[in-house]
This record gives C-alpha cells, structure tokens and sequence, in this order.
C-alpha cells in the first residue's frame, strides 16, 4: 500500500477509540500490517534495492534517485494526513491529535523498516521479519489502473466506516 492509505486508514481506524490517543497509535500501528496482507500496488522508488533470493537483504540505496525518493514518499505521507483530516473532521485540537496519531501510526511501521535498511538490529530486525511475512505475496504493481483504485476505495471505505 502506499503511504497515504496507510495514513488515512490509519487515522480512521484511530477514531474508533477518541478518548485513547496512544490506542489511536498502536490501532494505526497495527493497520499497517492488515492492509501488507492484502495484494495491492506500490510506485516505484527509485534508491530501492530488492534482493528476491534474500529479502532481508534489501535496502534504500543513499544515491542521487534518493532525495526525489524521498521527496514521493514525503509528498505521499502528507497526502495521507492531510486527507485524513480533512475528510474526518478533526476540528479540535484532541480529535485532530487522535487522527494524527492514528496516521502515524499507519505510516510508522514502513518508517521502521527503512531504519532496518540502515540499522540492522534488534528489534528491528524481528520486526522487518514480520512485515515481510504478513506482506502479501502477490501484488496489485503491473494494474496502473487497478492497483490505486482498490487503494482509494479502501481509503473512502474506512474514513465512511468511521464517520
């Protein structure tokens, strides 16, 4: 999934618990890895290493493609907030904590996992373990069409859920 619907799917699902904000948290922490299970599409990014015989060997090469890299990825993660808020109406300060921590939360474990590129180490490591094992093993990434369309419904989905 891409970071925007982790973010809002995230954020929707903190909503279910608004007087809890480090709940919001871990419940977008936690939606992370159920919407990994699902296949679905990715961009591509271009500092990007995938080892297929060793998955645990990938990395985010630090190379010239990776400032726009990490340009897409934080223009993608705003996107997420933004939407998330928009369309949850976080009109107070305490709602509007909750749909952040919750969208953080949903964007979090994809953070992690490049700080496993570059760190290799506990708990790391056991957490990179599982993301790829929960990831689903077949993707959405050759249905340009397709592919971000089950993404924005999942999105409309769980903010309509929730309101």
């Amino acid at each position: 999934m891409i970071l925007a619907t982790h973010a809002v799917v995230g954020a929707a699902a903190a909503n279910i618990f608004p007087g809890h904000p480090m709940m919001a948290f871990v419940v977008g922490f936690l939606s992370h890895f159920v919407l990994d299970a699902i296949p679905h599409w990715h961009y591509t990014l271009l500092s990007s290493r995938h080892d297929h015989t060793d998955p645990m060997n990938s990395d985010i090469i630090l190379n010239k493609d990776f400032p726009l890299d990490l340009f897409k990825i934080g223009c993608d993660a705003m996107l997420g907030i933004g939407l998330a808020v928009l369309f949850l109406h976080a009109t107070t300060p305490y709602y509007l904590s909750v749909t952040i921590l919750g969208a953080i939360g949903g964007i979090m474990p994809d953070a992690l996992q490049f700080a496993y590129f570059k760190w290799r180490h506990e708990p790391l490591v056991t957490l990179q373990r599982f993301h790829h094992w929960i990831h689903a093993k077949s993707n959405l990434d050759h249905q340009a069409i397709w592919g971000p369309a089950i993404q924005v419904f999942i999105g409309v989905f769980c903010m309509l859920l929730v309101r």
